[in-house]
């Protein structure tokens, strides 16, 4: 069998595997590349041709993972998309929302370039649209997490809890040929212990092949220290100063993991009363699912539910979704905390609360999340002088804040507990999802730590798996 690997090699986004057997081809995500000097790839044509695919497994439900889905289906793709159940509702939100994304984005970049009389980098045209995304949502099929199903003839698999995001799962697949089997396990993206609302990551003892994600593989997290008091001192400072603290959010996870810190700040009354506005219909939508799938929640939000502080809810909360109500923001004239997607401001909501803030010395711009090499969050965390949005150079004299511990993915110390928790040594393990100075330096450590062969495949890469060997129980 062979293993392509698509996307999320020695760089962050992206993420897509192809592996190819004697009964069929599968792809394991489908996601959208993100960085500035990988979007060429998001209109390339597959490199797997779609009508051969027999099924498609999605770890989770994050663009990188899975934005591409729609243009796979534009593109011709019927098959199945099997993902956990609430990935699969979590899909309809941020598909439809990055489809409209692709259209805004498409419509405005027509409008500027016909009034500047040129032609830019890419057509003027939305990668996919909402109608590819209504055909896309009906290919989705619901699994339990450590219930295997069979994806095709001598394929099964298996989702575990990946402890990343609502729904996220870690794959394992049971490959037979030839009368030999060989077990092959993609993690994903790895989560941090003790997250709030949801559960931790799974560990496995014993894997044939691991195909692992590598985004802090050159470092830890600094220390959190307390996150409630470092957000509540960047909430009360700005406040004071009378600006806005405007936090770039992704809709999925991050954003509902800020609300369950600054409702135990309202709720504690550490912070003083201030309007919060979620201005994303998606991440309004998502928090709903979030609500719906209270037996994924960890026991500390249970506590909280108990003593009456639901972490999803407090007063000064406003849940926006209309472009109108998104506008009238920026026209408030009190201090307020402004959460919009997308998390590494790439597109939405969160460029225009940029632009009207960016220059103020009063407002903070405060990250809590990775910001990939060449996006505009990126850039701002830098602090560049200038930064340019919607055609226009914008001038960063807003104070720049990042605070730690909000990462949904594991850092080195936990990347290498995940990879100590493996009994015996796979016959490789593929490093992905990760800088390629992330990659080479986790792939170093484990060698020399552990003596594993570790490779950090680049892209286009398409390695020969083998089967038979001595498997053991999980």
């Amino acid at each position: 069998m062979k293993l392509h690997f698509l996307g999320a090699n020695r760089q962050v986004t992206g993420s897509r595997y192809c592996l190819e057997t004697e009964q069929g081809k599968l792809l394991i995500d489908c996601g959208m590349f993100q960085e500035r000097e990988f979007l060429d790839r998001n209109w390339a044509e597959s490199l797997v041709p779609v009508k051969s695919l027999d099924a498609v497994l999605l770890t989770h439900v994050h663009i990188d993972h899975s934005g591409l889905l729609p243009k796979l289906v534009q593109r011709g793709y019927r098959g199945p998309i099997y993902a956990t159940r609430p990935s699969c509702e979590l899909a309809d939100p941020l598909l439809r929302d990055a489809a409209e994304i692709q259209e805004e984005d498409a419509a405005y970049k027509k409008r500027r370039h016909q009034k500047e009389h040129r032609k830019g980098r890419h057509p003027e045209i939305p990668l996919y649209t909402s109608e590819d995304v209504k055909r896309t949502l009906p290919l989705f099929k619901a699994v339990s997490y450590g219930r295997p199903i069979t994806v095709f003839q001598g394929v099964t698999a298996t989702f575990y809890d990946a402890g990343h995001i609502l729904g996220s799962a870690m794959i394992e697949l049971h490959v037979a040929e030839q009368g030999q089997t060989a077990r092959i396990l993609f993690s994903g993206d790895i989560g941090q212990h003790d997250k709030p609302l949801i559960c931790d990551p799974t560990y496995f003892r014993e894997a044939d092949y691991v195909i692992m994600e590598s985004t802090y593989g050159d470092r830890d997290h600094e220390a959190r220290g307390e996150i409630e008091t470092q957000l509540a001192d960047i909430i009360n400072t700005t406040v004071r100063r009378g600006g806005n603290v405007i936090i770039p959010t992704f809709a999925v996870e991050r954003a509902q993991e800020l609300m369950f810190y600054i409702s135990r700040l309202v709720h504690r009354d550490r912070i003083p009363d201030v309007a919060v506005y979620l201005d994303s219909p998606m991440a309004v939508d998502v928090t709903d699912i979030y609500l719906r799938h209270p037996d994924a929640f960890d026991r500390e939000s249970w506590q909280l539910v108990a003593s009456g502080e639901p972490p999803l809810h407090f007063p000064g909360l406003h849940l926006v979704r209309s472009v109108q109500e998104s506008r009238a923001i920026n026209d408030l004239r009190e201090p307020a905390i402004i959460m919009a997607t997308s998390g590494m401001c790439t597109s939405g909501r969160i460029k225009h609360h940029l632009r009207h803030n960016l220059e103020r010395t009063n407002s903070t711009i405060l990250f809590v999340g990775y910001q990939g090499r060449g996006t505009l969050g990126r850039q701002i965390l830098e602090k560049n002088p200038e930064v340019r949005i919607h055609g226009r150079e914008y001038r960063v004299r807003a104070e720049v804040a990042q605070l730690y511990g909000f990462s949904g993915h594991a850092d080195r110390s936990g990347l290498m507990k995940w990879v100590r928790a493996f009994q015996r040594p796979p016959r490789q393990l593929f490093l992905t999802h990760g800088e390629e100075e992330a990659a080479n330096s986790l792939a170093k450590k484990i060698r020399e730590e552990l003596g594993w062969n570790v490779t950090a495949p680049k892209y286009q890469d398409v390695v020969t798996l083998q089967t038979g060997s001595a498997n053991a129980n999980k």
